[in-house]
């Protein structure tokens, strides 16, 4: 067996193996290109690999054919300018959903893997707290990646554009909630997630929470045996720093394992309460060394915040109390509902603080697992479902629902409506 072959083609090989990932990694699959024509097979690929992502999803699967999708605007760049995302309109049923197309031609052996992994993990999760992919094919050499159009955006979109200074604590505990759900599920499964921040955090038009971020996850198991820890370093990590927990970044004997996410879902609770996320602006270096170090970031308000900076005039570079004036600056701008003098004059709960302190300690030993934390008094607030509850929380946001005119050559239609689009950050969704 060859294995000088194109990356369409080793991409399709794979796809028709049935991800038979451990064999593999076992063999040497990417060799170097052959000179002459690496585009003769790929469009042979759409037929085979319905084959092997078809299976049952909470959201349905499509036809994994590029004819069946009408693309309309551009909304998005990723994965090293190698990726464009598209509104699209499922043809068969009218549903707008999110397409990510990505140039297998350009892409290295290197990505080639890392996106081998985003899709195996595709295939054997499914719960209806991650993110499914409707249709996985190629075409034209490139990877079609289907998913819905997710119409409140990224929990990153609602801070960035409605709640510059934080969301209500229990919008937060309903987002987490989902997100905990997943981590869960994750975990059983025996891969650590290594990107929960805000932006991979997804709400859907009827308000239910979704992790995506799915390319980043690293199975914890080899052999069959479940490993106590890992070493792997996630790839393109660059924008992900400030959610790794110490351990991660540290890159020591003893690994990291599962508990890292939980670090992250501290960080990801403080960016969502504070409108920002800690260690932001902080050089790489400088930030490791403030983890290692101790340093925890908190929620601000009123039991954090002295008293007497609450009563100057109203900024955004006060000093983080817990993060030595590590806090991001920036004019004062609306807050979502709080008091007018400052935007963190408010209170949040004890159970808030804690649950926030038992994510970030220091040592993963100490923190609890995301099936404890969903037992925590921090989600005793909450009591009927997030796709009753969050539309309601999340206003005066609207879900972007209406896409008339958005046909790539109505422009007087599609110009409101890319407006919208251009507040999300659609190419850090699920990358």
């Amino acid at each position: 067996m060859s294995f000088l072959v194109s990356k369409p083609e080793r991409i399709r090989r794979w796809v028709s193996e049935k991800f038979i990932v451990e064999g593999l990694r076992d063999l040497e699959l990417f060799g170097e290109q052959p000179p002459g024509d690496t585009r003769r097979k790929a469009n042979e690929a759409s037929s085979e690999s319905i084959a092997s992502f078809s299976k049952p999803e909470n959201m349905g699967s499509f036809l994994p054919e590029g004819g069946c999708y009408e693309l309309l605007t551009i909304i998005g760049k990723g994965f090293e300018d190698l990726m464009t995302v598209n509104l699209a309109r499922y043809k068969p049923t009218g549903e707008y959903v999110t397409v990510r197309r990505i140039n297998l031609e350009a892409c290295s052996n290197e990505m080639v893997t890392f996106l081998q992994g985003e899709l195996h993990v595709s295939k054997l999760f499914s719960h209806p707290n991650i993110v499914p992919y409707r249709a996985t094919f190629i075409s034209d050499n490139e990877l079609w990646v289907v998913t819905s159009f997710m119409a409140y955006g990224s929990a990153k979109d609602l801070i960035g554009t409605h709640f510059m200074d934080g969301m209500n604590e229990l919008a937060i505990a309903y987002i987490l909630q989902g997100v905990l759900k997943a981590l869960d599920y994750i975990h059983h499964m025996g891969y650590v997630h290594r990107s929960v921040k805000a932006s991979h955090i997804l709400i859907s038009t009827d308000g239910k929470v979704y992790l995506s971020g799915l390319r980043s996850n690293l199975s914890m198991i080899s052999h069959g045996q479940r490993q106590r820890a890992v070493h792997d370093f996630p790839k393109y990590s660059v924008k992900v720093l400030p959610w790794l927990s110490p351990e991660v970044l540290q890159q020591n004997l003893q690994g990291y394992d599962a508990k890292s996410d939980i670090y992250s879902v501290g960080i990801t609770a403080c960016e969502l309460a504070n409108g920002h996320v800690p260690f932001k602006d902080m050089p790489a270096t400088q930030m490791l060394l403030e983890k290692l170090n101790g340093t925890v970031p908190c929620l601000l308000d009123t039991s954090t915040i002295p008293a007497e900076e609450l009563t100057m005039s109203p900024s955004r570079s006060i000093a983080n109390p817990c993060l030595n004036d590590s806090l991001a600056t920036g004019s004062l701008r609306p807050s979502n509902g709080d008091s007018p003098s400052h935007p963190y004059h408010r209170t949040f709960s004890p159970h808030f603080h804690h649950f926030v302190e038992q994510c970030l300690q220091r040592s993963p030993d100490a923190r609890p697992n995301a099936s404890t934390l969903l037992n925590h008094s921090f989600f005793k607030q909450i009591k009927r479902r997030a796709s009753e509850a969050l539309p309601e929380l999340l206003r005066p946001v609207t879900p972007i629902t209406s896409f008339e005119g958005s046909q790539t050559q109505d422009h007087s239609g599609l110009f409101g409506l890319v407006t919208n689009l251009e507040d999300l950050e659609v190419d850090d969704w699920e990358f």
